[in-house]
């Protein structure tokens, strides 16, 4: 609780597919998953946290607002547009745009509208993958100063990416996916003392043998 955790990888090694099983979208071939103490088979597990993809793509046809109302009635909580707007001001997104379609919308301005909705849920852990996907630099700051936020309020927040600038900044812990393996597991930090580099991305490619 209250830790963020960052999966890194390259494009096509398994972080999609690890958050699917995860999800339990996928089989998993061995080993087992809790959440919160539950099994992920557990249904009542999937109510401890909100899940966003990598590609988030709603019906065009539904309004901004209409989405979010849908989004976070699976968590039997009400649409509260002043909680809705407050976010689209922190996340930088003009809040008249939760009364247009999403088919109107940017692809900047559907993935805010994305992670709106995830916060909306209060879950006690969000699930991302590749959540700065889309986003242009102001939205990127913002929205990693959100995730700090939730996360001093005691959410958790396990996300992946291949920005490690980003993943050395926020994250707690961080996992490195290799050769369909965990071939770390601690914080940033000590990764980099491990390959003897100056920085995360150094200490990756080491790790990945590309340098």
């Amino acid at each position: 609780e209250g830790e963020m955790f960052g999966l890194v990888g390259l494009n096509g090694i398994g972080k999609t597919t690890l958050i699917k099983i995860i999800l339990n979208l996928l089989p998993a071939e061995d080993g087992s998953i809790n959440i919160f103490g539950k099994s992920h088979y557990d249904f009542e597990a999937k109510h401890s946290f909100a899940y966003l993809p990598e590609k988030f793509i709603p019906s065009p046809y539904l309004k901004g607002e209409e989405f979010l109302e849908l989004s976070i009635g699976y968590y039997r909580l009400k649409y509260d547009s002043n909680e809705a707007e407050k976010l689209c001001e922190e996340l930088g997104l003009e809040k008249t745009v939760l009364k247009k379609r999403i088919g109107n919308y940017s692809k900047g301005m559907g993935q805010k509208l994305a992670l709106i909705a995830t916060f909306l849920t209060q879950a006690p852990l969000l699930i991302l993958d590749e959540p700065m996907s889309g986003l242009d630099p102001s939205a990127r700051i913002a929205l990693k100063r959100k995730l700090l936020a939730y996360k001093e309020g005691g959410g958790s927040v396990f996300f992946s990416s291949h920005i490690l600038s980003d993943v050395e900044e926020i994250c707690d812990k961080i996992g490195i996916l290799s050769s369909g393996c965990l071939i770390f597991n601690g914080s940033s930090p000590a990764f980099i003392k491990k390959y003897k580099a100056k920085n995360l991305e150094e200490a990756f490619l080491k790790a990945i043998d590309v340098v």
